[in-house]
This record gives structure tokens, C-alpha cells and sequence, in this order.
């Protein structure tokens, strides 16, 4: 089942999600682009914005579509089909829920922009690998001359090798500052660091980089708000990637049992491999359940602690079933699965990725475990 099946328009997405993939969103072009070291295809890009996905979670004043996470989701499980390396999630999403809450002039241009494929605007905010919310801000933020000196350094920046600016977290005296900082700014230098499945991620260094005070997206209680909410929204559509990766995967593996033959017989007619199989299965069906309930709790806009636990208990379902389907995967195929051209491979490896960016399943269970006693703690006050 796909998410959101109860709209016509889901389904209508869904399938031209499924027709983009075929029409060259394929995994030639992944290996293509991994042997060049680029995660990043320009006219690829400009694709999704004609098609306006860029642009779902724009306002319609900002010239986005302004529809729900449901339909965000339809997209990244499409996409986390073909494992398509665009950025699509880091920016599509993550960025745009941090501006739709920010204010000011530049807000609406971002998001015009973002919509359009013309801008792409990609949020630095985490420092440490154990911090996925962003809790450990130690880059600063100093009052100068109607504006801000920042300086610090944010690890783990999803979508940098293609960002023409920076969705900066940083302090102040005043409390948390979102600050946009182009790419080209005096002082903000990008590293580039590889990930497992072929892509990078950004280191970005900032060196007082000067931020004048009309670059100021939100502050304070605003800008953490702001920040939360994105995250938030970004795990759940990580975890519709997630499901997409791994539903592919179990069709690879059924696909390959039916035709590989071992003492005479397809290796799919083995009991013990059916019911490995069918445990797989219902893992990936559980987490798509999962998943579609918390799209529609999200898509109601909870109270930020419901926000928060919907999207923990999505991502730590969605996280680890992914990496047991496509593990599995490569067991299924046997030796080939191990080897460099076995596709099933690629699959594993995206799975590591996105699992583990903005918090694995061990990091949204504790986070959830945390949340319920505090709910469990004020109930009982």
C-alpha cells in the first residue's frame, strides 16, 4: 500500500512519481553520478520543481503548492525507490518548514525561490554526531553594527554540495538566532566528507562571518520552535524514503528467489526462506502503517510533545526495518549480493544513511521513552 491511498490525487502523485523515476530517475544514473563524486544533477533538480514537489510545502504566496507532509512523503518513497541522491528531503522539506515559520522579506524570496529550483537553501544546524535536535549550539552569534558576527562549525550538512546558502543556527545574547548566510559570504568556507551509499555531506566552517540583521530568519523561542517543528517533519519524511528503499529491496529479493535456481528448483519454493520472507514483510508493513498514521497526526498539527513523539515513534519503526530488509536482501541473493554490480548493495547502503541522519531508531526510542515520562510525570502531578 502506498501512504495516503485514501485521495485520488495521492494516487495521481504517486504514479507520476513512478513514471518520473522511470524516465531516466534510475540507478544507472546513481552509479553514473557516485563515479563522478557528485550527489547533485542540476537539470535533474529543475525536473522536480517543474513538477512542483520542490514547492509542496510552499505557501501558495510564496508560489509553492501548499499542500501537507501526506504529499511530501507520496514523493520521497518514490524517490527512495530509485534512490535518487537530489537532496530532496533536506531541502524540499527540512529548509522549507524552517522558513514557512521564520519571517521577514527574505523569508518569501527563499521560499519563492526554493520552489522554483532557483535557490537552494539547506539547513546547518547539528555540531555533534549524538545531537540530531540541535539541543548542543556552540557556534556564536555577536552583535555588530545592526547585524551579527558568526563564528562556529556544523557537521552532517545533508544537501551542501548543492546549497547556494546556509540555514544557520547560532547564539546569542538574546537567545537562539536562524540566520541565512549565503554560500559566498567572507569567512563561510564548505568541506565535503563522503557517506557510505556514495553521496556527502558538508562540513561548514564560519570564521566572523558578518550577518546583517534583515539575514535574521527568527529568534528566541521562535526560531527553536521553528527548528523543532522541522525536524520533526523531516524525520517522518526520511522515513517514507525509508519505506520506499525498503519495499524495493523485498521486491529484489522475491524477484531473484523466483529465478535462481539451487537442487533443481527456485530457491523461493525453500520453506525457511518463505518465512523469512513473510517476517520481512510484515516488518516493511507494519512501518508503512506506522508511517501513515503519523503522517495524518502530523498533518492535523498536534501539540508540539504529540508532534514530537509521532515523529519518533515513525522514524525508529522506519529506521530499523529498513536496515533488516535490505541486510536480509543481500542474504537472499547470496554471493552475488555482496559483490559491487549487485544493485541490492546500493539499497543496503542508502538504508544506513537515511536511517541514521536525524536520529536512528536507538535515538527515537530513547526520545520517546523520555517524552512519555515527562507526559506520565505532569498527568500524575
Amino acid at each position: 500500500m502506498t501512504i495516503s491511498e485514501d485521495s485520488s490525487h495521492a494516487g495521481m502523485l504517486a504514479q507520476s512519481v513512478g513514471d518520473f523515476v522511470k524516465r531516466g530517475a534510475d540507478l544507472p544514473r546513481v552509479r553514473a553520478l557516485a563515479q563522478t563524486h557528485a550527489d547533485f544533477d542540476a537539470a535533474q533538480w529543475r525536473q522536480l520543481a517543474e513538477l512542483g514537489w520542490l514547492g509542496i510545502l510552499v505557501p501558495e504566496s510564496c508560489c509553492g503548492l501548499g499542500l501537507g507532509l501526506a504529499e511530501a512523503a507520496i514523493v520521497a518513497e518514490g524517490l527512495g525507490r530509485a534512490l535518487t541522491p537530489e537532496p530532496y528531503t533536506a531541502v524540499a522539506v527540512l529548509a522549507a518548514c524552517v522558513l514557512e515559520q521564520s519571517a521577514g522579506p527574505l523569508r518569501d524570496e527563499l521560499l519563492t525561490g526554493l520552489a522554483s529550483g532557483e535557490r537552494v537553501p539547506v539547513l546547518a544546524w547539528q555540531e555533534q554526531a549524538d545531537d540530531f535536535g540541535g539541543l548542543q549550539v556552540a557556534t556564536t552569534a555577536m552583535p555588530f553594527e545592526g547585524g551579527y558576527r558568526v563564528s562556529g562549525e556544523k557537521q552532517f550538512v545533508i544537501g551542501a554540495g548543492a546549497a547556494d546558502g546556509y540555514l544557520v543556527t547560532a547564539n546569542a545574547a538574546d537567545g537562539l538566532q536562524l540566520l541565512w548566510v549565503p554560500r559566498s559570504a567572507a569567512g563561510c568556507t564548505t568541506g565535503r566528507q563522503p557517506l557510505a551509499d556514495g553521496r556527502t555531506y558538508g562540513t561548514l566552517t564560519l570564521k566572523d562571518v558578518v550577518v546583517p540583521r534583515e539575514q535574521v530568519l527568527a529568534s528566541a523561542d521562535a526560531a527553536r520552535a521553528a527548528l523543532n517543528r522541522a525536524l520533526d517533519h523531516a524525520a517522518v519524511t526520511a522515513s517514507a524514503e525509508l519505506v520506499g528503499i525498503m519495499k524495493r529491496a523485498n521486491e529484489m529479493s522475491l524477484d531473484y528467489m523466483k529465478t535462481r535456481v539451487q537442487f533443481g528448483k527456485p530457491i523461493g519454493s525453500f520453506q525457511a526462506l518463505q518465512h523469512r520472507a513473510v517476517d520481512l514483510y510484515i516488518q516493511q508493513e507494519l512501518a508503512d502503517a506506522v508511517l501513515r498514521d503519523v503522517i495524518r497526526q502530523l498533518d492535523g498539527a498536534p501539540d508540539e510533545q504529540t508532534r514530537a513523539l509521532s515523529a519518533s515513534r515513525a522514524k525508529s519503526r522506519c529506521a530499523d526495518a529498513a536496515l533488516a530488509v535490505t541486510r536480509a536482501a543481500i542474504q537472499f541473493h547470496g554471493a552475488i549480493g555482496f559483490t559491487e554490480d549487485c544493485d541490492v548493495g546500493l539499497y543496503v547502503k542508502r538504508a544506513m544513511t537515511v536511517s541514521a541522519w536525524l536520529g536512528n531508531g536507538r535515538n527515537h526510542r530513547a526520545r520517546y521513552a523520555r517524552l512519555s515520562a515527562k507526559v506520565l510525570r505532569k498527568e500524575a502531578a
